[in-house]
């Protein structure tokens, strides 16, 4: 397992569609254990593909608290439908480092995907699992937390992405 290099925005990537996972294979599976090292290293609750320029539609949720075993789901292909109710739930995203905003979703969604196996599997969730299947599955389809917020907050965290994206690529100049 290896922990990989995770895109920050607004590297274009993150805005590609992703690809269909047609093989599930040993090199899937390490992709995906490699996924979830990531994300535990990050640390976050969840983790897309496309967030580590890999463009398969796959995702890895771990809602589990930190003292407890791990509880990770694996999502591969997914397709949600029964999306009901909504809920407003503040979000953050490990693309938007320090950027958390109050998005509204779905508050029941079902999601039919295969597991890194290959097994199908249906799944109904609400609450902080409803809103983290929504919003890894959004990257899949190249739609970002910035997307669903309004125009101003929008470009107030476009310009904070773009002064974090300077300061890691030129820490002296940005600290001037």
């Amino acid at each position: 397992m290896a922990v990989r290099p995770i895109l920050m925005y607004p590297d274009p990537r993150l805005r590609e569609a992703a690809q269909d996972v047609e093989v599930f294979d040993d090199d899937l599976r390490r992709l995906v254990d490699d996924m979830a090292e990531t994300m535990y290293a990050a640390p976050g609750i969840g983790l897309a593909a496309p967030q580590l320029g890999i463009g398969k539609r796959i995702f890895v949720i771990d809602l589990a608290d930190e003292d407890t075993p791990s509880a990770l789901r694996v999502f591969i292909n997914p397709q949600l439908d029964g999306l009901q109710g909504k809920q407003s739930w503040r979000e953050g995203c490990l693309s938007f480092p320090d950027v958390s905003e109050e998005v509204q979703r779905a508050a029941e969604v079902t999601v039919k995907a295969k597991d890194q196996f290959g097994t199908p599997f249906e799944l109904t969730s609400e609450g902080l699992l409803a809103v983290a299947i929504q919003h890894e599955n959004d990257h899949l389809d190249g739609k970002l937390i910035i997307d669903h917020v309004g125009a101003v907050k929008r470009r107030i965290i476009h310009r904070k992405m773009l002064k974090l994206q300077k300061e890691r690529r030129d820490p002296d100049t940005a600290r001037e």
